[in-house]
């Protein structure tokens, strides 16, 4: 008896359907194999009048890829001083790929020996490495190479593509952009570089310095404009504080520790801090400072970055999505910034020990009666199950007593505390905190009470300490060099992504808008204080002292 029709049919659709099914597999493995990152093919992805490329898919293992690194800008002073040193760092570790090339592109008129020169001046080794120092350093400069050029022009940034693809020598070449220049030109060279400089058959990424905006709108602008030329896996935006060891280490703290998780919440944390302080001024910078403000500066992107870190839910995993994810969560779960519920200030000129300190307003590039605040702190609250009604305290100023960023989690008190006599009335001093000191000497301390050693019942507060210069006498790397790994490496879960940004704009704008509408003045401190007082009114209104004014964190 013979096949129907109907059964013929049946057939040929089930073949063709796993046939579609191969193709679109063996599609997949050629998109990784070349690092497409999500872009669509091109005809530089096939040969001559649209045929496919020569190499069979099988050989794609074999090709030999190079890394292409240029930085925008590459003769600006974070350039200068952190990025090349960040990527000579990774060179001298061997992180980096064997077949590299390093290109700094500026309007700066340069040589490539003019580049060598002046970036070998801020190179070092690993203090735990030094015999071959300079062989590593003349290796390194051998592969650094200049392009001067305008940031709008296409037509120059052709130019660096040549040069490029003439290093690259035919190879699969994968392109990094780390754009170190203002922000009013992200766009130009994002749409020059991507238009005219983008890696034919392997990846191209693009990492972005803050500040990513002014508010939501000048923020939300400025995505659109990338997306334009950049799918949201090419940009990496960048926040260093994000790359600090203890930053990075908070993670594994929480959620690698049973005797940390638990105590996590609402139900035994009274408040947390986040400090960041800085013992200088704007030092000539204020021209710059002064378009933003401490709270764009710092507020908003780091301090803002660190707590939901602090906050979040347990990750699904440790991908990067899923974290951002819970992160997101966390901004989005905050109570709106009232007015009432922050404190600005700006820092005056001040004598002490013979030595006079100019005021803000003193630095020639800020203008004559600015009320851009130089400090400011703030009370946020989360409204979600586990941190209903916690303070959650920021706290950021210039010019200040000490140079600080830490963490500090201060706990609730010990119900009916059978040492409380001990104490007086003072049951602050009797309160458990755990520190994490981002910066300088890192370290993570746990400040509990003890019995003073002796006959009596004398009580003394200590710190179980773990300060990372005694336990890890290696040097510990700089942020840069983590995250410049991670973008070479496709590694996001240091970066913000677009909606995190939003949802922390979303927080702080309304905030500016009032400060900015309403011209709130700053309250005024001295150069090298410890803040306005009403920094400490704020704290108080939550039945909170900061932690770092005690005589034993000073």
């Amino acid at each position: 008896m013979g096949i129907s029709d109907s059964t013929k049919n049946t057939f040929k659709k089930a073949v063709s359907t796993q046939i579609l099914k191969w193709v679109s597999f063996k599609c997949r493995v050629f998109a990784r194999q070349v690092g497409l990152d999500g872009k669509p093919l091109t005809k530089e992805h096939f040969g001559p009048q649209g045929k496919e490329a020569s190499i069979p898919l099988a050989e794609f293992e074999k090709i030999e890829s190079t890394l292409s690194i240029t930085v925008v800008g590459a003769s600006g002073d974070l350039a200068k001083k952190k990025i090349f040193p960040a990527l000579f760092a990774l060179f001298y570790e061997d992180c980096l790929p064997e077949d590299f090339s390093v290109f700094g592109y500026a309007r700066t008129k340069l040589t490539d020996e003019e580049l060598r020169n002046m970036i070998s001046q801020t190179l070092t080794c690993r203090i735990d490495k030094k015999e071959n120092c300079e062989d590593k350093m003349d290796q390194f400069l051998k592969r650094c190479f200049y392009q001067s050029g305008q940031y709008n022009s296409e037509e120059h940034f052709a130019e660096l593509d040549s040069k490029l693809k003439e290093k690259e020598a035919g190879k699969l070449s994968n392109r990094l952009f780390y754009l170190s220049i203002p922000p009013n030109i992200f766009v130009d060279v994002v749409r020059c570089a991507s238009l005219r400089a983008s890696s034919a058959n392997g990846w191209t990424r693009v990492i972005v310095e803050k500040p990513f905006g002014r508010d939501s709108e000048s923020s939300g602008d400025l995505t659109k404009s990338f997306k334009k030329y950049l799918t949201e896996d090419q940009i990496f935006r960048i926040d260093h504080y994000l790359g600090k060891e203890l930053v990075e280490n908070l993670s594994v703290l929480r959620f690698s520790n049973l005797v940390f998780e638990p105590l996590w919440s609402r139900n035994y944390i009274r408040n947390v801090q986040f400090i960041f302080s800085e013992d200088f001024g704007t030092e000539g910078r204020g021209g710059y400072f002064d378009n933003y403000g401490i709270i764009r500066d710092i507020m908003q992107n780091h301090l803002l970055q660190i707590l939901a870190l602090f906050a979040m839910e347990t990750p699904v995993s440790l991908d990067a999505e899923d974290i951002r994810n819970e992160k997101v969560k966390v901004l989005r779960s905050m109570k709106p910034l009232l007015l009432e519920d922050v404190i600005v200030g700006q820092y005056k000129g001040h004598s002490k020990g013979g030595k006079s300190y100019p005021a803000y307003t003193d630095d020639p590039t800020v203008p004559k009666g600015s009320l851009t605040p130089t400090f400011a702190a703030a009370a946020l609250f989360i409204n979600n199950a586990r941190w209903d009604g916690v303070p959650f305290l920021m706290k950021a100023g210039k010019a200040l007593h000490t140079k600080r960023a830490e963490i500090r989690v201060q706990f609730r008190h010990v119900p009916g505390n059978l040492f409380k006599r001990n104490f007086g009335t003072d049951l602050d001093k009797a309160t458990n905190e755990l520190v994490l000191r981002v910066q300088p000497d890192e370290a993570i301390y746990l400040r509990i009470n003890n019995k003073v050693p002796g006959l009596g019942m004398r009580l003394d507060r200590s710190d179980l300490n773990l300060l990372y210069r005694a336990r890890y006498p290696r040097e510990i790397p700089d942020a840069y060099e983590r995250l410049l790994l991670d973008a070479i490496e496709g590694e996001r879960r240091l970066f913000i992504r677009s909606d995190e940004l939003d949802a922390a704009w979303a927080l702080f704008t309304p905030l500016l808008k009032d400060l900015e509408e309403k011209k709130i003045v700053p309250e005024l401190y001295p150069y090298g204080s410890r803040g306005p007082v009403g920094a400490h009114y704020l704290a108080a209104k939550y039945n909170v002292r900061w932690g770092d004014l005690s005589g034993e964190d000073s």
